[in-house]
């Protein structure tokens, strides 16, 4: 049984729009989604109109990797699925987690694409379907077993920014067998429309780079924030 988590932090326009086009919310797959609050969120899950297996838990600390931490503490599946607020999952996704566990793989991510079509967002989303040098991040959707999950010893909470990263390079390290899954999750261009192109690219990699140097996870996060421009407190 699956159990997805959702950390949030000011993201109940996203939430709301998640949960109108969810095609999945009625598998007999789908145990529940946890939604993990950040504890200054100003998101009011209760007004949310979605379904009966859509739980709220309100995190002690803020912080994607604790926000997660604290819900697959709790989560009853034995797969969790790390789901972003402003990432739409495809027609077949819960088939898809399934078929790859049944596959032999002990942990996926899925390709994506922007929910706006230019041709250079296009360019980005198309190394989202192979491994590579960017493979790992949390728009892509990780989905594990909630065993290996432990053994790797969770998120690491004092990873303030791509704890993601942080995490897959735990998964590869140890050879945890994954798979991408071709089937592309809708990802919010909302980065690239407060941010040019270029300066996102470019921060990007840059962070990336850094973070591969075993540069702070703090001090990555600080640097981010002075590189990006962001419509919310995340």
């Amino acid at each position: 049984m699956i159990s997805i988590i959702i950390p949030a932090h000011n993201e109940f326009d996203n939430l709301q729009r998640l949960f109108k086009v969810a095609s999945f919310l009625d598998h007999n797959r789908l145990l529940e989604i946890i939604i993990a609050v950040s504890p200054d969120s100003s998101d009011k899950i209760e007004s949310l109109d979605c379904s009966s297996k859509v739980q709220t838990l309100q995190c002690k600390k803020k912080g994607r990797a604790v926000q997660m931490n604290e819900a697959a503490a709790v989560a009853l599946g034995d797969i969790l699925v790390f789901l972003h607020a402003d990432v739409v999952p495809p027609k077949g996704f819960i088939d898809n987690i399934q078929q790859s566990l049944k596959n032999g793989f002990d942990a996926g991510f899925f390709s994506y694409r922007f929910d706006k079509d230019y041709w250079y967002l296009r360019m980005n989303s198309s190394f989202t379907a192979k491994d590579g040098f960017f493979t790992g991040g949390g728009d892509q959707c990780l989905f594990i077993k909630k065993d290996v999950f432990r053994e790797l010893g969770a998120f690491n909470e004092q990873q303030a920014l791509m704890e993601d990263f942080e995490f897959f390079s735990k998964m590869k390290k140890l050879k945890v067998p994954y798979t991408i899954v071709n089937n592309d999750l809708i990802v919010s261009a909302r980065k690239y429309e407060c941010n040019s192109y270029l300066r996102v690219n470019l921060s990007n990699f840059l962070l990336v780079i850094l973070f591969k140097l075993g540069y702070p996870g703090d001090k990555l996060k600080t640097l981010h924030n002075k590189l990006i421009r962001t419509p919310y407190n995340g």
